[in-house]
């Protein structure tokens, strides 16, 4: 995508209507787009790498599978986000990583045993400058929220 078309889709991405649209559209075509490829492509990383994260449901022990942009790091580890697309809550997904840490992930068609952290203090501090300058409408969705957005380190177990 040329770096026009990334500026639309970062503009469009950080507006309160797509917050509405996105997470209910975007998730839905992710996962159908993921199986019927077997793994090898997801929508949405046109714009993002992203992952389908398999984590243990926080409140119900049972396997979710959630697509997420993801920011990897040299030396194969990978950053979330728990944007939730700018609204109020805190994704699910955030709450099945803190209480079962260990999940995996399928990046790039293969799956990958991972165990995640939750980033607080300077290092979070870090890694959400990286963030920003990664993917700036994550600004726009820290503006509309008062929670702190979690985020996430994930490293191969």
């Amino acid at each position: 995508m040329t770096a026009v078309g990334v500026r639309i889709v970062q503009k469009v991405s950080s507006t309160r209507a797509f917050a509405k649209v996105g997470p209910h559209v975007m998730p839905a075509l992710d996962r159908a787009v993921h199986r019927l490829t077997r793994g090898k492509v997801l929508l949405s990383a046109q714009m993002l790498p992203g992952v389908i994260l398999t984590s243990t449901g926080a409140k119900s022990g049972l396997p979710r599978r959630t697509p997420l942009a993801c920011m990897p790091e040299e030396g194969g580890s990978w950053i979330l986000v728990g944007s939730n697309w700018g609204r109020t809550g805190h994704p699910a997904w955030t709450a099945n990583l803190l209480a079962h840490p260990d999940a995996e992930i399928s990046w790039k068609g293969k799956d990958v045993p991972v165990t995640a952290r939750l980033l607080e203090g300077e290092e979070r501090e870090a890694v959400w400058k990286t963030a920003l300058a990664f993917w700036p409408p994550y600004a726009a969705y820290q503006a509309r929220v008062e929670r702190q957005l979690r985020l996430f380190r994930l490293v191969r177990r």
